[in-house]
């Protein structure tokens, strides 16, 4: 009997080792506010794809605290403690706000009774997934519908992918009539300046000669869709004067190299080239991707 009792104490001495030598802490990824600028910035690009200025979008980390938020023009008031709940509500039970809003209206109202600060069963939260870990959650409110709130918490959610949690660029989408309507009035069709992307994009037009101009940080990539123009490049800005950041404005050029730009033609001005728009036939308008 001897034998057998000793195999069984070494044997459980060694299950003893074992579960001493486990860690004691796990290692869990949390998003940081780069990665939830970018989960912003991919659900505004979706917005404006949508043609949904109102939204609010909100970030969580993965205890459920506030990391970002951004409240785009037209919203109402409430949006900003909406969208929180629902990025919280979506990390704290680990599921999409759509699943509480549909378990609810299928009869299970007592769940109505958890805590506003802990619980919004409201659609348009999403858990943000990276490497099979929830490192944090989105929450959006104010679009035109609770739908198109899951829709743009969804991708917003995709913009981190797992290499890094570093962003994975949604893809921006604008409609025929959204283009048309920018260039009807001269508009920013995509805004890179939150810093997420190098680049942005205007839907320009023009009816009359324009002032002279420098960008110091940013390249001017032209496409000529309608209409012709006298433009001017290089030489000497007259009267400049700095209107911004990086920016310079003057009555006209001295010198420089002037083109007839007709629809289709191209144009690239590099950073800190004087430029002018001289004459305009009208309605002259035209694409402007700026790259910084």
């Amino acid at each position: 009997m001897k034998a057998p009792m000793k195999f069984f104490t070494v044997f459980a001495l060694a299950l003893a080792g074992a579960a001493t030598a486990r860690p004691q802490v796990v290692e869990r990824k949390n998003i940081t506010l780069e990665g939830a600028r970018r989960v912003i910035e991919a659900a505004k690009s979706e917005a404006r794809a949508k043609n949904a200025p109102g939204a609010v979008i909100a970030v969580v980390d993965n205890g459920g605290n506030l990391v970002a938020l951004e409240r785009l023009d037209g919203t109402f008031a409430a949006g900003s403690t909406i969208s929180a709940g629902k990025a919280r509500t979506a990390v704290l039970f680990q599921r999409p706000t759509k699943v509480f809003e549909d378990i609810i209206k299928g009869g299970r109202t007592p769940m109505v009774a958890l805590p506003d600060s802990l619980f919004t069963p409201l659609q348009g939260g999403v858990p943000i997934v990276v490497d099979d870990q929830i490192v944090g959650g989105v929450g959006v409110s104010g679009a035109a519908s609770a739908q198109q709130d899951e829709e743009l918490a969804i991708v917003a959610a995709k913009a981190l992918h797992s290499a890094g949690m570093t962003a994975s660029a949604p893809v921006s989408y604008f409609s025929r009539e959204v283009v048309d309507d920018a260039f009807s009035k001269g508009a920013v069709l995509f805004d890179g300046e939150s810093g997420a992307r190098n680049y942005m994009v205007h839907a320009s037009r023009r009816e009359k000669a324009g002032q002279a101009e420098v960008h110091e940080k940013d390249a001017d990539i032209i496409y000529v869709r309608e209409g012709a123009a006298t433009l001017v490049t290089g030489g000497t800005v007259v009267d400049g004067k700095t209107t911004a950041a990086g920016e310079i404005r003057g009555t006209a050029i001295q010198g420089g190299e002037t083109r007839q730009l007709a629809k289709g033609d191209v144009v690239i001005v590099p950073s800190n080239t004087p430029h002018w728009f001289k004459e305009v036939k009208a309605p002259f308008s035209y694409y402007v991707v700026k790259v910084r």
